[in-house]
């Protein structure tokens, strides 16, 4: 057993050990992991300096998950958009394939948080997957995306991509993951030697707090980038975490610094279960002004929204006031107009 497969065993996944730790009170966290399941790495609870940080926030239950009962738990309709179950066909050229249905870590503020962890969610089966993007030419570009693809052993991840590279229209290979900020040791060598040698491979990792940059995390990311990956890193905008322009600007330099390109920030999609991170747009502009001209432009990634619906990512900055004030208007890749709920 590999030492990233002994750290995911000893995962902190129940409220009492959790509690246990901090000398908190467990019975407040109970209900929301009976709905949302907790799942901390070693490595990961070891950056919580306190209860309420920013690291605390991202990975440890609050109550307020289950005070919202207004947004979707699949607002941007990939159930819908899924020809085959596990695999969302929604720009034209390329699909995102579920790989994995578990994390290292389960973030609070999760895309996936209806099925991340749970019994409810399944990867597509890969001779499901492989034939529907054999059979439509138009998809060059397939993400590997989950949960984290990173958590299936190689030999599952090698067979994967074996099979993609055997489809002539497939171009590129995208793998989005955690695993380098809340599990660096998963980032072997053999890991990376599979990577190099399936290339053109891209990895989006996912890195919210300059806390998270350590030694380890940045030894996990050079490991990567020696092997050929080019990486970039999409940011979440969540409320108590990284929403003061400083704590941004931090994190973007110190990104350039360990070998990984600020690719997007994200507003909060309209999860059920995560209202209490999201901030108004106004707030994430404040910080986008923040980085422009005071830091490289290398340094600035852009700040999206990616649509109810599924109706694709929009350049925040290309908005234009709805209805009362009360929500944004956008058009997207398709000239359809949408609008946009801001929070209260």
């Amino acid at each position: 057993m590999e030492a990233w497969e002994k750290s995911l065993k000893n995962c902190i996944t129940s409220p009492e050990e959790l509690s246990g730790l901090f000398r908190l009170q467990g019975g407040a966290f109970s209900p929301v992991v009976e709905r949302y399941p907790m799942r901390i790495t070693p490595y990961y609870l070891g950056l919580i300096e306190e209860p309420g940080d920013p690291i605390w926030r991202q990975c440890v239950p609050d109550p307020a998950e289950l005070d919202d009962l207004t947004q979707s738990p699949d607002p941007l309709d990939e159930e819908r958009l899924s020809p085959v179950p596990g695999l969302i066909h929604r720009y034209p050229d390329r699909v995102v394939w579920i790989v994995s249905s578990a994390c290292a870590v389960y973030c609070r503020f999760c895309m996936r948080k209806r099925g991340v962890g749970c019994a409810s969610m399944a990867p597509a089966k890969v001779d499901d997957a492989i034939a529907y993007i054999a059979g439509d030419p138009r998809i060059r570009d397939v993400v590997l995306s989950g949960g984290d693809p990173l958590l299936l052993p190689d030999d599952r991840l090698a067979a994967i991509l074996s099979a993609l590279s055997r489809i002539p229209h497939v171009e590129i290979v995208r793998i989005g993951t955690r695993a380098p900020v809340t599990l660096p040791e998963r980032i072997t060598p053999g890991l990376t030697r599979l990577l190099k040698r399936s290339h053109p491979v891209y990895v989006n990792t996912h890195f919210n707090h300059p806390r998270e940059i350590t030694p380890q995390s940045a030894k996990a990311c050079a490991r990567l980038a020696d092997a050929g990956v080019q990486l970039g890193n999409q940011t979440v905008l969540l409320k108590g975490v990284n929403d003061d322009p400083q704590t941004m600007l931090s994190l973007m330099r110190r990104l350039l610094a360990i070998r990984v390109r600020p690719y997007y920030i994200h507003q909060m999609d309209l999860v059920q279960g995560t209202a209490h991170f999201r901030t108004r747009v106004g707030q994430g502009i404040s910080v986008m002004q923040a980085l422009r001209g005071h830091t490289s432009g290398l340094a600035v990634p852009h700040y999206v929204i990616d649509l109810p619906g599924g109706k694709g990512k929009v350049d925040v900055l290309s908005g234009r006031p709805g209805s009362g004030g009360r929500t944004l208007l956008f058009t997207n890749y398709l000239g359809e107009e949408i609008e946009y709920p801001e929070p209260d």
